[in-house]
């Protein structure tokens, strides 16, 4: 995936961090530990959002409309 280049502004303390864990080697420099945290945020938000719309399914009304869906093709099924 082509990459840009951005300028960001970051509190002191957490460059300090970033910077830290780029001399442990677990990032080859700082733009991957900022990419790489941004994913994973980008990630969990999409996660929580999922989370929070299926959170307002009925359960009942969800439970229904598959077993009027499978209503026609349950003679086909084979019997264990």
């Amino acid at each position: 995936m082509p990459k840009r280049k951005v300028a960001v502004t970051l509190d002191a303390q957490l460059l300090v961090r970033v910077d830290e864990m780029v001399a442990q080697r677990r990032f080859q420099n700082r733009s991957q530990a900022i990419g790489a945290a941004l994913a994973e945020k980008l990630q969990r938000l999409a996660r929580t959002q999922l989370a929070r719309e299926c959170a307002l399914l009925d359960p009942e009304e969800e439970r229904a409309l598959a077993e009027e869906g499978l209503a026609g093709s349950m003679d086909n099924w084979p019997k264990y």
